[in-house]
């Protein structure tokens, strides 16, 4: 769960260090406080996208920390080589530049990374989540997640994929004959203009070095005729070779009287015997210096054609050599492709055959589910105060799709008496906040997310309503830690940790504060949402009988 967050320079808030529970934890404040920044600030450190706006005004970065305790040993941790711990520690730094630093438990991640432990540790449900129950094409999103189909859809999804595979290479296949005749007649020629080269693989290499000692032998040939002088001495000097061994004949004579002159003679030796076995090579490979201008043309005439493939095919010999293995198995390809596409049509409707069997077989599992889940979610809207309500999943058959071969709609009547329509067409305000709350509550039951924040979720409820809201998310907190913004009474008499978001001014300047209530506290801010800035003493009586629920 998430026990600490500490926040630096977002928005308005310089700096707050904030305490969650157990349980149910409510964070109420007057409209514009901040109560969206502290939220905002959780999904910047679970790895959701941060934006510069969010760095206070007059500082380079903002920063955030989050602790969460009893971190159960997810696969996470070792995947990605960050040390695991039950007390997990998650730091994101945002800067004005663009850059993000995050850490968890002091190792540095990418906020991608982070994003997917992020979605491990806490569900955020939001206002925006409406729109995304109006969507026909999350509904089939929401009961496979519900019902755990994943290892069946991977199996579906590997059926489909050899599906598609299959219809991609009988489209390739598939041309008119003007378009066929056209591409055979370039392979040819392709194919004939390499093999007319006779090409090896890494020629060009060898002749651009042949040619470009060619281009410098003369200069070459003046430099091993000075290197062999040099060595062997010429008509009036002696060479190093000769010097060398005369410096040997000298060390020779008087080594015996001494051991230091011993080891120098040894040494001279050496250096005499290198010296003229170098010489020798310096000699031969003299020697065998040739020069042709015949040699030189030849090689420039070859690079020409090498050079012209080039341009056409590949950047080397052996890249122009795979083009002509790929134009060869292209030209094969179309010269038998109608026996090529019999044969695929074959593997076709085999694969199709083997997709829809894992479509019908995934299709009777989703109709368990969706009757599974209607109980669910009946029984949830009932406890929220919708006893009347009916809500069933619709399915439509389609083609193949990478999700199967159905499409779910959720129908629903919200009176007694009215048709079943769908679910963007009959909920209200209100309705529609508590079908979203049984909604996630009943696919909450499927995962083991430990904390769920809900992020004034109850818009347009009040009244007796919004009592039963309050009431589903103090049962719901039993078992799973919750953060609630509201601004419902209701909601926040219930709740077990109660956090004031204030905003003040000084020195022109406004500043965020998060304060946990005492009681005392908690009376006059029940006092405040029930009557305004007005607080009574009837307001404040109501809101200590709301307190002694």
């Amino acid at each position: 769960m998430l026990s600490l967050l500490h926040i630096e320079n977002i928005a308005v808030i310089e700096r707050s260090e904030i305490s969650f529970e157990r349980g149910f934890n409510v964070l109420t404040g007057e409209t514009g406080a901040g109560k969206s920044i502290v939220i905002d600030a959780i999904s910047a450190v679970l790895g959701e996208r941060a934006y510069r706006d969010m760095i206070r005004t007059g500082t380079d970065k903002a920063s955030v920390r989050a602790v969460f305790t009893h971190v159960p040993k997810l696969n996470w941790f070792a995947e990605n080589g960050v040390e695991y711990d039950s007390e997990t520690i998650i730091q994101r730094e945002i800067y004005l530049d663009g850059k993000n630093v995050c850490r968890v438990n002091g190792t540095l991640v990418t906020v991608s990374i982070l994003r997917k432990l992020g979605i491990q540790l806490i569900n955020i449900h939001g206002q925006h989540d409406s729109a995304s129950l109006f969507d026909e094409e999350n509904h089939l999103i929401f009961l496979d997640s519900f019902g755990g189909h994943s290892a069946l859809m991977d199996t579906y999804r590997e059926k489909y994929s050899a599906v598609l595979k299959l219809r991609k290479e009988m489209d390739a296949l598939t041309m008119d004959e003007g378009e066929k005749l056209r591409r055979m007649e370039t392979l040819r020629y392709q194919i004939a203009e390499i093999e007319k080269a006779e090409l090896q693989v890494g020629e060009d290499e060898t002749l651009e070095q042949r040619r470009k000692l060619l281009q410098s032998a003369e200069k070459i040939a003046d430099g091993m005729n000075d290197a062999v002088e040099n060595l062997y001495g010429g008509d009036d000097t002696d060479g190093a070779t000769a010097m060398l061994s005369m410096a040997e004949r000298a060390l020779s004579k008087i080594a015996k009287f001494s051991d230091d002159i011993a080891q120098l003679h040894e040494k001279v030796a050496d250096l005499m015997y290198q010296a003229e076995d170098v010489s020798r090579l310096v000699l031969d490979a003299r020697d065998e210096l040739s020069y042709s201008e015949e040699e030189l043309d030849a090689i420039e005439s070859r690079l020409d054609v090498i050079h012209k493939l080039r341009r056409k095919y590949g950047a080397t010999c052996e890249d122009i050599l795979q083009y002509l293995d790929k134009a060869k198995q292209e030209l094969d390809a179309i010269e038998f492709a109608d026996d090529h596409l019999e044969r695929l049509k074959g593997k076709l409707q085999k694969a199709e055959k083997e997709a829809w069997d894992a479509a019908y077989a995934l299709r009777k599992l989703r109709g368990a589910t969706a009757a599974s889940m209607s109980r669910r979610i009946l029984t949830e809207l009932a406890q929220l105060d919708m006893p009347r309500v009916q809500f069933e999943c619709r399915f439509a058959e389609t083609e193949l799709s990478a999700n199967g071969a159905d499409s779910v709609a959720f129908y629903m009547s919200a009176n007694a008496g009215e048709d079943l329509k769908p679910l963007s067409k009959v909920a209200s305000g209100g309705e529609l906040a508590r079908i979203m709350l049984a909604m996630k509550n009943v696919l909450a039951e499927k995962d083991q997310v430990s904390t769920l924040i809900f992020d004034e979720v109850d818009t347009g409820v009040s009244g007796r309503a919004a009592q039963k809201v309050a009431e589903k998310l103090r049962s719901v907190a039993e078992h799973k830690q919750v953060l609630c913004v509201t601004h419902l009474p209701q909601l926040a008499a219930l709740a077990q940790n109660h956090l004031l978001i204030a905003k003040e001014e000084q020195g022109g300047r406004t500043y965020t504060t998060v304060t946990p209530l005492d009681i005392e506290g908690r009376k006059r801010e029940l006092a405040r949402i029930i009557g305004g800035a007005n607080i009574t003493e009837t307001t404040l009586k109501s809101a200590e009988e709301m307190l002694r629920i």
